[in-house]
Formats: C-alpha cells, structure tokens, sequence
C-alpha cells in the first residue's frame, strides 16, 4: 500500500466537503509542525550566511516570474497555501539517464537532466491550463548534460559560500535543484507555479526544483532519520525533512547553511558528518554552501548562469510557442528509465 505524503494528503482533499477540510486542518497539526497551508512566504536575501535566508551571490534580479498573484498567496498575512497552488498540466514521460559514482576521491555525476523517476507537465503552459493566468512560462524542456565532480567526502570549508542563481545541487531522479530564488528575487516556491513534481524550465530548457518535490521526497522512508535525497555541489548530502529522532525539522534547528552534523549513513557507512536538510519553510534547502562549491555553470549543459525570465507581466499575450507541441514522446521511457542511484552513492 502506497502511503501518502503530507502535501499529497491535502491536495487530494481540498476538493472534498467541508468534512474533508477539517481532517485536513486536524492532519496539519497532528502530523506536522508546519502548517502547509499557512507557509510564510520567503524571501530573504542576505550579505552573509543567516539562518532562514539565502546568501545569493546574485543581489540584481532583472528576470520576470510569474505573471500574477495566484489565489494561494495571503499577501496581507505573508503567507501562502502551498496546497491549494495552480499545477501545470500533463504528464509527460522521459527517457532520463543519471549515474553517480565514486571515483578515487571524487563522486562523479553522469545525465540527461531529464527525470528518471516521474514524469513532468507540459511546458510552455498552455493558454488553456489554469496554471497559464498566474504565470506563462514559456520555455521549453530539453536534455541537457551534466558531467561534473564532488568530493566523496567533503569537508567543512573555513569560510561558507554563496549560492549562485542556477544550479546548487542534483537530485536522486537526475534533476538539478536551484535555490529558493525566482528570476525577480522572490520566494519562487510560493510565488511561481511548477507541475505535479514541483518542477519547471528556465530560458535554457533546464528543468529543476526549487525545493524537495513531493516526486524526491516520496523515495524516502516513513521513520527515523530522512534517507539521502541528492547532492549540494560541494559534496555534501541533502536529507529529507526529518532529523535524528524522526520529527520534521524547521529552521531553528538548521545553521545558517541549512545544516547540521551528526550520525548519519553515507555510502554505507555510519559516520559523523555535516549535511543538509530539506523544510517545508524557506530556504527550503540550502541557504549557502558550507563546503567549496566545485560547480561552474559550463559544466551543467554548457550554459551560462540561467534566467528564468517570463515574458513581460500583463500584457494579455501568448507567450511565443506556447502552442508548440508538448515535449517528449508522451509514452513511458522503456523499462521506465534507469533506477535512482543508492543512497550515499
């Protein structure tokens, strides 16, 4: 029996009566300490590693996000609805590649960029979907390559970094991760809108997360410690939402980085060693690198540093191509892709 994530609860249930929405409310608050349907909206950008903040390398954002305010956003209250947000449409089903293997002293990442474990929507959002009058992203998804190296075991560096607009981290299911930021600076997990997996391209067709998708999150265990569900691009783990003792963590108990050290198994190995953790609140990831990033844009499908721009706000016009046809081959990749990767490696 497959069990449903909190976030996946809600959805399913909002549609349903008034009965439905008080099991709801009574879910939130048994079995979560953040209630997903009153998350602060973020947005912090600081100089400096700061707890709850993202230290962008980035402090001119001249891009486009969304193109309106969805319902799901309580400007007054500065929150929002994380499960009541517009979901792109389609599910469109890909012949993703990702490998990650350790090489010497170096974990070495292999992809397409495209996902291996789920499907994604349809983009450019069509005219038609509900998604398209709160933003009309219209970039197309396409394979990229990724062939770039970690440490195997990283260390703390003497001095934190920043992160920088585009890619920080990969995925289990090969898709990179950016950080909590859209194209104008905002909280891009409350303000744009993704498809079912939590997911969207930017202007070079780069799909990517701005937070743990549920589609990551639902490959880790029920209990205990979160599993590992990807990589920062200096070598650490990101972990799921749950710490030591099994509970939901928030950003009290995370460092400026959104991190911490303890007990942890990594490549098989039980060992005391710092990583990151993923919470349902902003940064959501990582709030800085704690150890030396070794990424460059170059190495991540050849790009220079991504935009996610949209095109002009309120204008009332088709995006150009959002009438091209969906991506992919609409059918499942054959033997449904390659498997993620092992935990730890």
């Amino acid at each position: 029996m497959r069990h449903l994530s909190e976030k996946q609860f809600w959805i399913y249930m909002r549609n349903f009566s008034a009965i439905g929405a008080i099991m709801m409310l009574s879910f939130a608050f048994v079995s979560a300490q953040m209630n997903l349907t009153e998350l602060p909206i973020g947005g912090s950008i600081s100089d400096a590693p700061e707890v709850g903040s993202v230290w962008s390398c980035s402090k001119s954002f001249d891009g486009r996000g969304a193109t309106g305010n969805g319902p799901w956003l309580n400007l007054n209250a500065g929150t929002f609805d994380s499960t009541a947000k517009a979901i792109v449409d389609g599910a469109i089903n890909w012949n993703g590649e990702f490998e990650a293997v350790i090489v010497g002293d170096n974990r070495i990442f292999t992809g397409n960029q495209v996902p291996v474990t789920h499907p994604t929507g349809i983009f450019p959002i069509a005219s038609s979907d509900d998604a398209y009058q709160y933003d009309r992203n219209p970039h197309t998804i396409t394979e990229q390559t990724i062939s770039l190296e970690v440490p195997a075991n990283p260390t703390i560096a003497d001095v934190s970094s920043c992160l920088n607009m585009g890619a920080i981290g990969i995925m289990r299911t090969g898709v990179v991760l950016f950080n909590s930021l859209d194209a104008v600076g905002r909280d891009a997990v409350a303000y744009e809108t993704q498809d079912a997996c939590e997911g969207h391209p930017e202007s070079t067709g780069e799909y990517h997360y701005h937070n743990l998708s549920e589609c990551v999150d639902e490959l880790d265990n029920e209990e205990g410690h979160s599993l590992l569900m990807g990589y920062a691009f200096d070598g650490f783990g990101l972990y799921g939402h749950r710490g030591e003792d099994g509970e939901e963590l928030t950003n009290e108990d995370l460092d400026e980085c959104h991190g911490h050290t303890h007990l942890i198994e990594w490549d098989g190995v039980m060992v005391e060693m710092y990583h990151y953790h993923a919470t349902y609140e902003y940064p959501y990831t990582l709030g800085c690198f704690r150890g030396t990033p070794v990424v460059t844009q170059q190495q991540i499908g050849g790009q220079q540093p991504q935009s996610e721009s949209r095109q002009p706000q309120g204008n009332g016009n088709l995006p150009q191509g959002d009438n091209r046809p969906p991506q992919g081959n609409g059918n499942p990749p054959p033997g449904g892709g390659n498997p993620p990767p092992k935990p730890g490696g």
